[in-house]
C-alpha cells in the first residue's frame, strides 16, 4: 500500500522486530547488553511503543491486532500497485516485495521464492501478475512458515519505514503519538517527496503550522498532518476511508495520549480495538 517512489530508498539493511529477539537469545549468558540497548530506546521505537504501534498499522491493514500472522498475508487489493503482502503490505509492484524476497535468499538461500525474483524485478512500477500467479502465492504461503521470511519482513519494515518514521519524528520534535502518525503514513504512502507520499504531506502540513522542533503546537502541527495526509488518502479510491486517522490517531490526540499510554481503545472501518494496561 505503498507509493511508487519507495523504490528510490530501498538500500542499505537494518533488521530488528523477530532479529533483534534471535540476537538476543544468542547474547553471552549473564550480559547485560540487550537489556541496556532497550532501555536506552525513546519514544515510539521503545518494545513496549513499538509492539503497540505494529498492532494499530495491523488493524488498519489487516482488521486484527494479531500482526505477527500477517507474515503469509498475500493479495491483490486492487490499487495498482500488484501484489499487497506480508506484515506491514510490501507490494509487488514498489520493490519493497523484491527487497524482502531477496534479503530472504542471502538468509535462506534454498527457498521457495527465490526463483520469482526475476519476475519481481520485471513487474516493478505495474501492477503486473506476469510470472508470479498461483504458483508465487503457494510459495509466498510456503515461506510463511520460515522464520527466517520473517526477519526479512521485519528488516525491510524497520529499514525502510519505522526507522526513518522515529527519526523524522524526533527531529520534528514530536513525542510518540507523532512518531506513530509518521510511522503510519509511511507504511501506506511511501517515504518520498511527492506531493502524495509522506515527505509531500509532511511539506503541506508544515506549510500550515510550525513542527514543535520550529517552536509550534504539537497539537496544532500533528491536526495539519492529519488534514494533509486525507486530502492524499482521498485521491485513491483503495485509500479513501479515513478512519484510521479520524477515529484512531485522531482520537489518541483529542485524548492528549502524546506517549500512546495504554489502555487504547479506537476504531477502524467500523470495528472497535483496545489494548489494554500492560
Amino acid at each position: 500500500m505503498t507509493s511508487l517512489d519507495r523504490r528510490a530508498v530501498l538500500r542499505g539493511g537494518l533488521a530488528s522486530g523477530l532479529v533483534g529477539g534471535l540476537a538476543g537469545g544468542l547474547a553471552v549468558a549473564g550480559s547485560a547488553a540487550p537489556a541496556q540497548a532497550a532501555a536506552r530506546r525513546t519514544g515510539l521505537a521503545r518494545p513496549s511503543r513499538k509492539e503497540i504501534a505494529m498492532k494499530l498499522v495491523s488493524s488498519a491493514e489487516n482488521s486484527s491486532l494479531d500482526w505477527r500472522a500477517q507474515y503469509r498475508y498475500l493479495e491483490d487489493i486492487g490499487d495498482g500497485r500488484g501484489y499487497t503482502g506480508g506484515i506491514i503490505g510490501f507490494c509487488s509492484g514498489t520493490g519493497d516485495m523484491l527487497q524482502v524476497v531477496r534479503d530472504y535468499t542471502r538468509r535462506r538461500p534454498d527457498n521457495p521464492l527465490r526463483e520469482f525474483i526475476p519476475a519481481l524485478r520485471e513487474v516493478d512500477g505495474t501492477d503486473s501478475h506476469e510470472g508470479l500467479g498461483e504458483p508465487f502465492e503457494s510459495a509466498w504461503a510456503e515461506a510463511a512458515g520460515d522464520p527466517a521470511f520473517g526477519r526479512a519482513q521485519d528488516a525491510e519494515r524497520d529499514r525502510v519505514y519505522f526507522n526513518p518514521a522515529v527519526r523524522r519524528g524526533k527531529a520534528d520534535g514530536l513525542r510518540t503519538l507523532g512518531q506513530f502518525v509518521y510511522y503510519d503514513a509511511f507504511v501506506m504512502h511511501g517515504p518520498g517527496g511527492t506531493d502524495v507520499s509522506f515527505g509531500g504531506i509532511r511539506r503541506a502540513a508544515r506549510r500550515v503550522a510550525d513542527t514543535p522542533a520550529d517552536g509550534g503546537s504539537e497539537a496544532a502541527y500533528l491536526r495539519a498532518f492529519f488534514a494533509a495526509r486525507k486530502r492524499v488518502m482521498r485521491l485513491e479510491e483503495a485509500h479513501s476511508d479515513t478512519s484510521r486517522i479520524d477515529t484512531a490517531q485522531a482520537r489518541f490526540l483529542r485524548e492528549r495520549n502524546f506517549d500512546l499510554a495504554p489502555p487504547l481503545v479506537w476504531h477502524v472501518y467500523g470495528d472497535r480495538y483496545r489494548i489494554g494496561r500492560a
